[in-house]
């Protein structure tokens, strides 16, 4: 099992597309508070969250709260700011990939404390933006998961 580790997102379809994923591929989904939205939003439901009790996700107070319960093997922290590509990972079932706000990213402090653990997603072309959320977990979950599972 692979986690996917939200540390305070603000938009509910991309929690929601993430969850999906989540059910569909046998992954846990770990949500660190304060979170940008309520779990019982109409948003998560239309994003495809009518299962949210098969998701179970795990709550957390803050960023302490989670070291303090993580249940991962290894953290994988996603950034624009790492030099290593997600590709050049070796993933091993239990990997954590721990992603940031949309608007911000994870803090400075997080990518201070991992160096060696920060993960980028290239992208070709001149436009300077981060992915999507959802988009970027999508691409992160499904590397780990082409090579533990031999895709």
């Amino acid at each position: 099992m692979f986690h996917i580790i939200l540390h305070q997102p603000e938009i509910p379809q991309n929690t929601g597309s993430i969850g999906r994923l989540c059910v569909n591929n046998g992954a846990k989904l770990h949500l660190i508070h304060p979170l940008g939205f309520e779990v019982s939003d109409y948003y998560l439901r239309r994003a495809g969250l009518d299962y949210w009790e098969k998701l179970a996700p795990t709550h957390y107070a803050d960023w302490e709260d989670f070291l303090a319960r993580n249940p991962a093997k290894r953290l994988w922290f996603f950034s624009t700011k790492g030099d290593r590509r997600h590709t050049q990972v070796s993933w091993e079932y239990g990997d954590g990939l721990v992603f940031g706000r949309e608007t911000r990213g994870l803090p400075e402090d997080i990518l201070r404390d991992h160096p060696e653990r920060l993960v980028r997603i290239p992208m070709l072309g001149e436009f300077h933006r981060s992915l999507n959320l959802a988009q970027a977990a999508a691409i992160g979950l499904y590397e780990a998961l082409r090579q533990t599972e031999g895709w």
